[in-house]
């Protein structure tokens, strides 16, 4: 938690807190639109880029370089975006892949 001067300041940040978590769980509910956005939902989802790639690889799906689907692919994705993904999902990606670096 924030530090904060008065209660109604820690209001505050807690509902603006409240409000960015009821939006992150909007975008995780919505369906992928794209296959890169599929991409990025399973990257989310198991917060690994060697598991998003395995499953990517059991869609037959190649990479754009026509060969088998790599884990640098997806981080590439995760990195670079793609115009058809959402900056919200995008977004989230990227705090998973924060997350995972501030854990070691």
């Amino acid at each position: 938690m924030k530090p904060y001067k008065d209660i109604a300041e820690l209001i505050q940040t807690l509902e603006s807190e409240i409000e960015s978590l009821t939006e992150t769980i909007a975008t995780l509910k919505d369906e992928p639109q794209s296959f890169n956005e599929q991409v990025i939902f399973k990257y989310i989802d198991t917060a690994s880029t060697g598991k998003t790639k395995d499953y990517v690889r059991s869609l037959g799906v190649k990479s754009e370089r026509g060969s088998l689907f790599s884990s640098g692919d997806v981080s590439k994705l995760i990195k670079n975006g793609a115009e058809d993904i959402s900056p919200e999902l995008l977004a989230i990606a990227r705090d998973v892949v924060s997350m995972k670096k501030t854990k070691r």
